[in-house]
This record gives structure tokens, C-alpha cells and sequence, in this order.
């Protein structure tokens, strides 16, 4: 640390604070303006998304997928087909050196391209002039950016501490699959993994307060709910969670339903209620970073935070919390720290994916939040028994439904309930971004016998009947 401050040449011009996927952006972006800069790291370089989150889990995903896929063949006539694990521990080996090659590819490799980025690994806070200290030294920079990123949430229930447990990283860790599961949440993360875990053969039952995906479109929610009871997953909504014990080797959920106390049991417990940011290292109290109720860092729309010179990016600010988007928030503030703050972050045409199948794929405002904002709203909802692409596929499951203004028909939000709708949201995406009706977007030619023509058909169902059109969305 003894020349981590100068860089050999005086102050750093930024600070980052975070060597995940946002860290990166900031301080690459940083480095080729001509920036000197300091990268702070702590933990395992790289942060969540390529080491305990995007990776690791869509690899999971993927690995499980041909289980059901051959369970599924006989929709077609003529065809049988099975599909079996042999060695589940392999399977999390092979995971797990997909990370470390990542990570070594994506990010440790990465640094000796940068001179001008120097890295520092330690913890970082702040004191209260604002200044940096990294384990007992000064890090003089002219501005900071903290991008520290978030870990999984710890419900407060009584007895969790007496009960081993798992959260989204380590489940991915467990070298035997477990005979069943309680899944506690039923946002992304619960879903996601509650579903590999059943098509790997547990018996799972997700627990939950409001239901599946209780952001997202209710249609979305209620289809995938049925999808999932069609598997075997068993969705408990309406919960308290009273307490939790041990029984023999297993697990002893006692909850309070709508019907009255009862308990589920399970070999094992998954926490997935949530992600928090991490701040606890930071001492952004004596430095007048302020947080929001959630726990994030507060931003304003040049991702600057509550103490000029300082800016906060990605799943810290506890809004947002993809890698691709604190990738673009991370790209921003460094250029608004290095520029003057120009720029505004704008997340109004940000795709979202949820990888269960099928994908669950949204961008912009759901009919709740479109009403919410005072739009006088219109919406189109196609289930994929139109789409000629599920038709061929035998597999209808799914639905797409399309927010509209009422007065103009500007599109004001898309969500794509589909096996391929993660590959179709970025047409929607692109439309809402340049402003189209829902008129323009059902005039535009689309290829046949694909997902994203659905897009077309939704918006022709705006105003005309499909069942009654012939071929190609015409």
C-alpha cells in the first residue's frame, strides 16, 4: 500500500470501490478517458454475478433443462425419449471451473490492460471529511465510486440460526441433491432455483407471502404458477413465517396460513427472500452518504450520491439489481465523475429476464404501474396457442401482453411469458425506446415461425381478432 495512493504521479482522479462486474465498467471506462484510478476489491474478485450469481445459476439451469425436455417428448407422436443424472457432483464441478475460467477470462486477466488502473484489495471506508481509508492508509482520489454490489437476505424468523440453511450460493454448492426442499421467496431467485432443484428431482415446495413474480404481470404470475403445480412444485401463498427447528436431519417450517398454523417439512431450507446492499463496511453515515429505506445507497439521476463526488452504481443502490444494467450505471457515473454530470440514468426500456421455463421477459411498465403514473392505459394480452412458433413446438405454455397509452397507443411496456421469450423482450425493448404504437409495431415485418413474431400479433390484437388472420401476422 505504500504507493497505492500516488500512482506515482499524485491523487487518483477516481476511486472505485467494488471489483465486480460494475467496479469493472467504471473503472475500464475510467481508464480509457485517461483517468488514473484506484480499483478497491474485497472478497473474491469479480463479485456476484460471474462467481455466485448470472453464471454459476443459468449453468445450473441449462444442465437441468434436458431433464425435462425428454420428460416432455412424448408431445410429440412417435417419440420417446429419458433423460437421467449420473453424477450430480460432476455437474458441480463442471460449474464451478465455468466460474473460475470467467472469472480469470472476465476480470483478473483483464487488469494488466489497464497501466493506469491500479488495485487495491482491502475493505474501504469512509471518514468524515469524505476521504478514503483502505486497511489503515489514505486513498486520496477527486472522486469516488462506491459499487460494493448486495448479498442475499437473512429473514429475521425465530430459531433460523438453530437450523442450517442455504442461500442462492451455496445451494448451487451442494454436491447431492437433496430428497426435498423448502424454497422461502417467490421472487427470481426462488423461482430459478426451485425449479432446477425439481427437474433434478426434489420435492419442492415454494413458500411465499404474496406468490410468484408478485411484481410482475398477474397473468404472468398466475400462468407460471400453473406451469410450475404441473411439475410437481408445490406454491404456498399467504404465509407468516413463525419460526423454524431442527427434526432429526431435517427441516421444520411452522407457518400461518390463511386456514391456521400448520408445518412443512423438508431435508432442506433455501432463503431466497431478497438481496441487501452492502454498506455495513463503508461508515457512510459519518461520511453523509445517505440510504434508502431498503437499504440502498440514495442516487439522483446522476447516479451521484447525497455527498458531491461521490456516486453510487448498480445492486448497492438497491434498484435495478442486473449485471447488465450496473454495468451502464457503473459506464455513466464515471463519465459524469470525470465530466461534469451530464448524463442521466434512464431505465425506462430495461429488459428483465427471469430463466424458468418458460422465461419470463418484461421491459418498461406493467399495467399497475402505467396506471399508477396516470396513463389512461389499453393493454393486449396473446396467449401463445396464437403464435404459430408454439404451435409447432407443441408447447403453448405462455402468454404475452402488451401496455399501451390509451389516447396515442405509444407502447408503454411489454412482458413475454414463453420458452424463447428472453431472446424476444430486446425487439420490445427497442420499440419502446423509439417511441412506437402498437400500430407501428403490428405493421413491422417480423420472420415466420419465430417467438418474437408474437410481438406483432399482440399488437394486432389491439384491434383486430388473430384467430381470424391468416398466416405470417398479416
Amino acid at each position: 500500500m505504500s504507493d497505492c495512493c500516488s500512482n506515482g504521479n499524485g491523487n487518483f482522479d477516481l476511486a472505485v470501490i467494488g471489483a465486480g462486474s460494475a467496479g469493472f465498467s467504471a473503472a475500464i471506462t475510467a481508464a480509457e478517458e485517461g483517468a488514473r484510478v484506484a480499483l478497491i476489491g474485497h472478497g473474491t474478485i469479480g463479485g456476484t454475478c460471474v462467481n455466485v450469481g448470472c453464471v454459476p445459476s443459468k449453468a445450473m439451469i441449462r444442465a437441468v433443462e434436458p431433464l425435462h425436455v425428454a420428460s416432455a417428448a412424448r408431445r410429440f407422436a412417435g417419440i420417446e425419449a429419458s433423460a437421467r443424472i449420473t453424477d450430480w457432483a460432476a455437474l458441480v464441478g463442471q460449474k464451478r471451473a465455468l466460474v473460475e475460467a470467467l472469472r480469470a477470462a472476465k476480470y483478473t486477466d483483464v487488469l494488466p490492460n489497464y497501466n493506469n488502473v491500479t488495485y487495491i484489495e482491502d475493505a474501504a471506508s469512509f471518514t468524515a471529511d469524505g476521504s478514503l481509508v483502505v486497511n489503515g492508509e489514505a486513498v486520496r482520489a477527486d472522486k469516488i465510486i462506491i459499487a460494493t454490489g448486495s448479498r442475499p437476505h437473512v429473514p429475521d424468523i425465530a430459531g433460523l440460526d438453530a437450523v442450517p440453511w442455504h442461500d442462492s450460493t451455496s445451494v448451487l454448492e451442494m454436491e447431492q441433491v437433496p430428497d426435498s426442499l423448502i424454497v422461502m421467496g417467490g421472487g427470481y431467485i426462488g423461482v430459478e432455483l426451485a425449479q432446477v432443484f425439481a427437474r433434478a428431482g426434489a420435492q419442492v415446495t415454494i413458500v411465499t407471502r404474496r406468490g410468484l413474480l408478485p411484481e410482475a404481470e398477474p397473468e404472468i404470475a398466475a400462468a407460471l404458477t400453473e406451469y410450475f403445480a404441473d411439475e410437481g412444485i408445490t406454491i404456498r401463498k399467504g404465509l407468516r413465517y413463525d419460526r423454524v427447528e431442527r427434526t432429526g436431519g431435517n427441516v421444520a417450517l411452522h407457518v400461518t396460513s390463511p386456514a391456521g398454523p400448520e408445518v412443512i417439512h423438508a431435508e432442506k431450507l433455501l432463503l431466497a427472500t431478497g438481496r441487501v446492499a452492502n454498506t455495513e463496511l463503508l461508515n457512510l453515515h459519518a461520511a453523509g452518504v445517505a440510504t434508502n429505506g431498503n437499504g440502498g445507497i440514495h442516487v439522483d439521476a446522476a447516479l451521484m450520491t447525497s455527498r458531491p463526488g461521490v456516486y453510487a452504481v448498480g445492486d448497492v443502490t438497491g434498484r435495478d439489481q442486473f449485471v447488465y444494467v450496473a454495468a451502464y450505471g457503473a459506464k455513466l457515473a464515471a463519465q459524469n465523475a470525470l465530466n461534469g454530470n451530464s448524463l442521466r440514468y434512464d431505465n425506462t426500456a430495461m429488459p428483465a429476464v427471469v430463466f424458468s421455463d418458460p422465461q419470463v421477459a418484461s421491459v418498461g411498465l406493467t399495467e399497475a404501474q402505467a396506471a399508477a403514473a396516470g396513463h389512461r392505459v389499453r393493454t393486449s394480452v396473446l396467449p401463445l396457442s396464437h403464435v404459430p412458433r408454439a404451435l409447432a413446438a407443441r408447447d403453448t405454455r405462455g402468454l404475452i401482453k402488451l401496455v399501451a397509452e390509451a389516447d396515442n397507443k405509444r407502447l408503454l411496456g411489454a412482458s413475454i411469458l414463453a420458452p424463447e421469450g428472453a431472446d424476444s423482450i430486446q425487439t420490445a425493448a427497442m420499440a419502446l425506446r423509439a417511441g412506437m404504437t402498437y400500430d407501428e409495431l403490428g405493421a413491422a415485418i417480423f420472420p415466420y415461425l419465430t417467438t418474437v413474431e408474437g410481438l406483432k400479433l399482440a399488437a394486432q390484437t389491439f384491434e383486430r381478432d388473430v384467430a381470424k388472420l391468416s398466416c405470417c401476422a398479416g
